[in-house]
């Protein structure tokens, strides 16, 4: 406005100038010099009123006594004009025009206005209530019906005034010196006397961004509960029902109050923006933060933080597993990032099992199913093989192996986790729909057997251990309580002998029985479901004497057990 100022003067001299080439101190009509000051005679010899009357190319207003008008803003006919030092008319120019209410709440020192090139000052339009902008020197401005110009929050053409004058107006337009439309980005200085005193980003008195279109209206949330979300020059931000950027953790849609955190539908809701002094660019993609105390408010209160994924409009993944830049990852209900082994219940789709949404996940101490010892996980995992009679098409939980709380990524193929200390060999699927599950399968090809994903190893004591198939469950158990389980306690266990031997004992259901060394294992059972695996992990093919920490000795034949006895001293 200072340049503006400037022309004004100039206009103002040059009026002065024509003034005094062109008036005359004692004309019988026309313009008389009195005692310093001018008037204007009719022709009649009377002095000429509320008129305007022109010297050379300027114009200059007759007040009601006569007297020319200095300084003044004139009003004419609903119509504003201005009359400089030198009493002309003012055109093409902006004046600044002391305001009589100065000192009041809320009012300025001074209104500015533009006069035209005929001199009136533009004004808005008495009959209609929306903004009408004028564009001056390439900036847009607008004006009331005096012809002020209009500054600060606007609506329905009018200054908005009040602490809360930024809540629901249409424009800003500047402080009372500036007044050209806003467009684009605009920090802003607000008072929000709704703050919520828990807020520890913001004070009641706040900086904050604002972004306005190109008609100047600003973007801004139409659903109290639901932000606006908009890509600007590629990125996207967020904004609430009264405009403002919105910053860190802010819930898109639904209410706080009465959602349930740790439902994954709810979670999904939330999204995180950046800090206030970035211009707060939406995440989309990879983040670390503190949860809101809304969203999980345990981890919220002992200040951990987790790793977050935005999906495109920069939601939450939450109770999902994602594949992101080619690797696969999981989100449990909090939409935190999983890390290390979890157990994991996949939802359904129709009649199928989904491999993607999660229905509920468990770290090792949590849940029905634990699994923070290898006797707990293995107890975990019969109690889920039997649920589902060790049908794998039927099976909706799955033991998946994530990195650490840095990494995330799903792992694949064998791995070593540490269980209570104790160091397991795992392996999890590489492909295939059901990839980085566990494996869980009998092959006799690898010679190996999986219960999902935990190898089956015999104990280091024990040197040798039996694995029963039931069903598509396998369980593990020492050689004596194969005996005590299978042979001791099952009248239908039977020897088949041709010669005897002393040298042998063999065991029935009476105890112990002298019998030949080609007698044959024959029980109620069928032993085409019994497996002999070893300390390293691996099924035994074909073994004569298999000789377990209680020197009991089983014999396999195409990896089942056909024979078992103790030698005698």
């Amino acid at each position: 406005m200072k340049k503006q100022t400037k022309l004004v003067a100039v206009l103002s001299a040059s009026a002065l100038l024509a003034m005094g080439a062109s008036m005359t101190s004692f004309a019988a009509t026309g313009w008389t010099q009195e005692d310093g000051t001018w008037y204007y005679y009719a022709k009649d010899g009377s002095r000429v009123t509320d008129e305007w009357k022109k010297s050379g190319n300027y114009w200059f207003y007759l007040g009601d006594d006569g007297e020319m008008v200095t300084e003044q803003l004139i009003e004419d006919d609903d119509d504003y004009y201005y009359v400089n030092q030198d009493g002309a008319m003012v055109t093409n120019g902006w004046v600044a025009v002391d305001n009589e209410d100065a000192g009041d709440e809320d009012e300025p020192d001074q209104y500015w206005y533009y006069f035209q090139n005929n001199g009136k000052a533009y004004t808005s339009s008495d009959n209609s209530n929306s903004v009408k902008f004028k564009t001056i020197n390439g900036k847009k401005y607008a004006f009331d019906d005096e012809g002020k110009m209009l500054y600060g929050w606007v609506k329905e053409n009018e200054r908005q005034s009040g602490d809360d004058a930024w809540e629901d107006a249409e424009y800003y337009l500047g402080d009372e010196n500036d007044g050209a439309m806003s467009t684009g980005w605009r920090l802003i200085s607000i008072t929000d006397e709704n703050w919520d005193e828990n807020d520890d980003t913001y004070d009641e008195d706040q900086d904050r961004w604002f972004y306005f279109k190109s008609n100047g209206k600003r973007h801004y949330s139409k659903n109290n509960d639901k932000l606006l979300q908009k890509t600007i020059n590629g990125k996207k931000y967020g904004f609430d029902n009264n405009g403002r950027m919105v910053t860190e953790w802010n819930i898109t849609s639904g209410s706080e109050e009465t959602a349930s955190r740790g439902e994954a539908s709810y979670s999904r809701e939330w999204a995180y923006f950046s800090s206030p002094e970035d211009g707060a660019r939406k995440t989309k993609g990879w983040f670390k933060v503190i949860p809101d105390e809304n969203l999980d408010q345990d981890k919220y209160d002992d200040a951990e933080d987790f790793w977050y994924y935005g999906d495109g409009d920069g939601h939450l993944y939450a109770n999902e597993v994602k594949t992101i830049n080619g690797k696969k990852y999981a989100f449990d209900n909090y939409g935190r990032m999983m890390d290390g082994l979890r157990l994991i219940q996949f939802d359904m789709e129709g009649e199928r099992i989904s491999t993607k949404k999660i229905a509920a996940s468990w770290k090792d101490d949590e849940g029905t199913y634990l699994f923070d010892t290898e006797d707990a996980f293995d107890e975990s995992v019969r109690q889920l093989m039997e649920e589902v009679k060790g049908d794998d098409d039927k099976l909706r939980y799955a033991f998946m192996y994530f990195g650490d709380e840095d990494d995330g990524a799903v792992k694949t193929g064998k791995q070593t986790i540490t269980i209570d200390g104790d160091r397991l060999d795992f392996e999890f699927n590489k492909n295939g729909s059901k990839k980085g599950w566990g494996r869980n399968e009998l092959d006799k090809s690898d010679k190996v057997a999986y219960a999902m994903g935990k190898k089956y190893k015999a104990d280091a004591d024990n040197k040798y251990e039996i694995i029963y198939n039931k069903g598509g469950v396998l369980y593990a158990m020492t050689v004596q309580e194969f005996i005590n389980d299978f042979i001791a306690d099952d009248p239908e266990t039977t020897y088949k002998s041709n010669n005897d031997d002393d040298n042998k004992v063999y065991y029935d259901e009476t105890g112990k029985l002298n019998a030949k060394e080609d007698h044959k294992l024959v029980t109620g059972y069928d032993m085409e479901n019994f497996w002999v695996v070893n300390t390293s992990g691996a099924l035994v093919k074909s073994k004569s004497k298999c000789k377990d920490g209680d020197d009991i000795i089983v014999k396999v034949e195409d990896f089942h057990p056909v024979q078992i006895y103790e030698e005698l001293d």
